[in-house]
């Protein structure tokens, strides 16, 4: 990945002053390592009439594999050849925009301290991008980069110069001319490329938000395509870009009325906003489960049907849990669960503590063997009654944790739910809703068939007449000898292997991940 930034001056006012702008001397060539190659800052001319600074991005295919782990274009858990057979270490895109914000920091800031008067006025500037992926042509780099004050020169590639009869590809050799100040300049490519490109190397969470923001400043609240670039630099995540479009619109209201974002958007006295927002009933058993773990005395913890990753995101900020796995038969969830924790963003040492795999709770696994503690949260009622039964072998008699903590929904609390029609369960996946009386005959008959004590704790407010919303069992492994025998069904596997693991009712799961982030209701 190319990209030079070229700048004209006089002797009163010398082109190298980019040097200091850019906070990179015209005499040397400079190095720097980014997560996914090589970044290579130098200057092909560097005179008083004429100064060209380029960056030069060597991107390493393997370390973007390592890293990405599936995310952005060509990622896709059936795409493994676009892996390795793309377009990445060549054409601009969010890794060169990552790479600006990096080796370019200050200057994104629009910090100089040499020449801070430099830094505030406009300066004739040239901006050469020779490979540029373009989603929508030559007609919407246009679109763009024209209402922000550039002269632009979008010429296509051809698919291939011999046989011109294929047409051009979606690439574009871009030349921008103009007046603008750097610092501006900067902020609109790093929002841009990867607009343009319309993917992002990396999972897109809240906090781009911010990003974008910072980098849209003076400029996005008024581009007429504000809609489509926030969109598509938040890689089309509705909530983030309506809250990012929400929060442009306070910008320019606060412009037009000369006024401070704070002055427009102060409807609410938080002062005197005194209410207590209700605990979600997913965090609230989470924070049950984290205590019931601490108060084992676990360290090394199985988040049995994880999900997407919530309770073994909340586990890896407390340093006393040291190993976490994660297990869930739905490829997807731990897609998800994987970009959730970030897990290629973490140092190698906090990596280590957290594993995540494959595999069906209905089939005896060695993988899930030795952990001080299992976590069951909102999982037995995504399985069929006669499915049952193989679960409670697989972990209660052939895992054998120290401890067990299973939560399910208490259905008689489903009264209490105002939106909820008589009669329905919570999700259209449970397959059965205990009531407490259900779940402790249930919890009892399993801690003494496999050796085990069961305690009983609500999670929620514990309604007098109809009990708490959730409710939950304490599993811990007494001194009897092991009375578990396997279900009637043959559910178990030697050493639990990985094409076992994958037979295993896995539509019941698949659509219990989908019922994952309905647990708060």
């Amino acid at each position: 990945m190319f990209l030079t930034i070229s700048t004209t001056g006089t002797p009163e006012l010398p082109a190298t002053d980019l040097g200091f702008l850019l906070h990179k001397h015209p005499d040397k060539a400079q190095t720097f390592s980014t997560s996914y190659g090589t970044a290579h800052v130098f200057y092909s001319e560097a005179s008083v009439e004429r100064c060209t600074a380029a960056l030069l991005l060597e991107v390493d295919p393997v370390a973007l594999v390592r890293r990405g782990k599936g995310k952005g274009r060509g990622g896709a858990p059936d795409a493994a050849l676009a892996q390795y057979v793309n377009d990445r270490p060549y054409a601009a895109s969010s890794l060169l925009a990552v790479a600006l914000s990096a080796v370019f920091s200050s200057a994104l800031r629009g910090v100089c301290a040499a020449r801070p008067e430099r830094a505030e006025a406009p300066l004739p500037l040239r901006i050469e991008v020779p490979a540029l992926p373009a989603r929508g042509g030559p007609e919407l780099v246009e679109k763009l980069f024209r209402p922000l004050g550039w002269s632009v020169q979008a010429l296509p590639v051809a698919l291939d110069e011999t046989f011109p009869e294929w047409g051009d590809s979606r690439y574009v050799q871009l030349v921008l001319e103009g007046e603008l100040r750097l610092v501006d300049a900067l902020r609109q490519l790093y929002v841009l490329l990867p607009v343009l490109d319309d993917a992002k190397h990396y999972w897109v969470s809240p906090d781009e938000v911010d990003k974008l923001l910072r980098a849209g400043d003076g400029w996005l609240a008024d581009h007429p395509e504000q809609k489509l670039i926030t969109s598509r630099y938040l890689s089309r995540r509705w909530g983030l870009t309506r809250q990012a479009m929400e929060r442009l619109e306070l910008v320019r209201l606060a412009e037009a009325d000369d006024l401070q974002v704070e002055d427009v958007d102060n409807a609410v006295d938080e002062s005197t906003d005194t209410e207590e927002k209700p605990v979600p009933l997913a965090e609230q058993r989470r924070d049950a489960v984290l205590e019931a773990l601490r108060n084992a005395g676990a360290t090394r913890v199985l988040d049995l049907g994880c999900g997407q990753g919530q309770l073994v995101q909340a586990l890896h900020k407390d340093v006393r849990f040291t190993e976490i796995v994660g297990v869930d038969v739905s490829v997807r969830a731990l897609t998800i669960a994987e970009r959730r924790l970030k897990l290629d963003r973490m140092s190698e040492r906090q990596a280590a503590r957290i594993k995540l795999f494959q595999g069906s709770l209905t089939y005896t696994d060695k993988r899930l063997t030795g952990y001080d503690a299992a976590v069951l949260s909102e999982v037995i009622e995504h399985l069929d009654l006669p499915r049952l039964p193989a679960l409670e072998y697989a972990v209660f008699g052939a895992a054998r944790p120290a401890t067990v903590l299973v939560t399910t929904p208490n259905v008689e609390y489903n009264v209490r739910w105002e939106s909820l029609p008589a009669g329905h369960v919570r999700h259209g996946d449970h397959r059965f809703e205990w009531t407490r009386a259900e779940f402790r005959a249930w919890a009892v008959r399993v801690a003494e068939r496999n050796g085990y004590e069961a305690t009983f704790t609500p999670v929620g407010p514990d309604d007098p007449e109809v009990g708490p919303p959730t409710q939950m069992a304490v599993f811990t492994r007494s001194d009897k000898p092991n009375g578990g025998t396997p279900p009637p069904e043959d559910h178990t596997t030697a050493g639990g292997s990985e094409s076992a693991s994958r037979t295993g009712s896995t539509g019941t799961h698949e659509q219990a991940d989908s019922a994952k982030e309905a647990k708060a209701a």
